[in-house]
């Protein structure tokens, strides 16, 4: 199991293929292993690098200078200093595409193009972010995620339309119920204040290159409706498309076509993706 020590803790993450670098970014309460369809395609032509987030996965706790999504990106940094890597491309999912995009915006240059899935850069809007915090708050008074909230918290992440029984939602459901009460309160909990009182990256999404930006979302992501990605995606002036058949859980949940859209997106030249825009458009 790979490791690399970042800010005197232990940071776990997957490194397979060969070739370019594709950091894969998770989204909040999961881990690396969201990505494993991608990892199975996109390791065939690149070196695929998906670490777990502090508290998630393999990784250990979040360290306590990790204030905010700028150092939370500094602590990835460090890990792809760590590893020798340079230039890289990003696919961020959620809270994944958050400090995602504070790291292209750290180093644009070493950023060769930037995938934002299933994510909002805006401040989370008053009523959402009441209440994201009031779940946060009962769910750091249980020092656990008590069976109520995990009846509130996991279709969050699915299409309403799909089984509701399905083994997706039960491995979600069951690995937050036997979360450590030491995870959830030094790093679940905190990360989870960090991801919904963050800062309106404003501005400066505008440094952003939008030839070398992409938008994905689930077509029915209940916390990241399409048409507020579709907004961000039109201030930038890049391309957006929705995953059909998808909701926040969108890697997992429609792999086949998130395979082929990043493939396509991430190979040079992008005359194959920009075709497979139009077709989409037109379907």
């Amino acid at each position: 199991m790979p490791i690399s020590i970042v800010d005197n803790q232990p940071l776990h993450y997957l490194d397979e293929g060969q070739g370019f670098p594709i950091v894969l970014a998770h989204c909040y309460l999961w881990h690396s292993g969201m990505w494993r369809p991608q990892i199975e395609a996109l390791s065939q032509h690149y070196r695929v690098i998906a670490p777990d987030l502090w508290g998630h996965g393999g990784s250990g706790s979040l360290p306590p200078a990790t204030t905010d999504l700028q150092s939370l990106a500094r602590n990835m940094l460090q890990l792809l200093d760590n590893l020798g890597i340079g230039s890289f491309s990003m696919v961020g999912h959620s809270i994944g595409a958050l400090w995602g995009t504070e790291l292209t915006l750290l180093v644009p240059a070493r950023v060769k193009t930037l995938v934002i899935m299933d994510a909002c850069l805006g401040v989370e809007p008053v009523g959402s972010r009441a209440r994201y915090w009031s779940l946060l708050d009962q769910i750091e008074t249980a020092g656990k995620f008590p069976e109520p909230l995990l009846e509130a918290i996991v279709p969050l992440f699915f299409n309403p339309y799909d089984d509701i029984a399905s083994p997706l939602r039960t491995e979600l459901h069951d690995a937050l119920a036997t979360t450590p009460a030491e995870r959830v309160l030094q790093s679940i909990v905190p990360l989870g204040r960090m991801m919904f009182d963050r800062k309106d990256v404003g501005e400066r999404l505008r440094l952003l290159n939008r030839k070398r930006t992409l938008f994905l979302t689930g077509v029915a992501d209940i916390p990241r409706p399409p048409t507020d990605l579709q907004e961000l995606a039109d201030k930038i002036g890049c391309p957006f498309v929705s995953i059909p058949n998808a909701g926040h859980l969108s890697t997992l949940e429609n792999p086949d076509f998130v395979n082929q859209a990043l493939l396509e997106f991430l190979a040079p030249p992008r005359t194959n993706y920009l075709n497979f825009i139009q077709r989409l458009i037109h379907a």
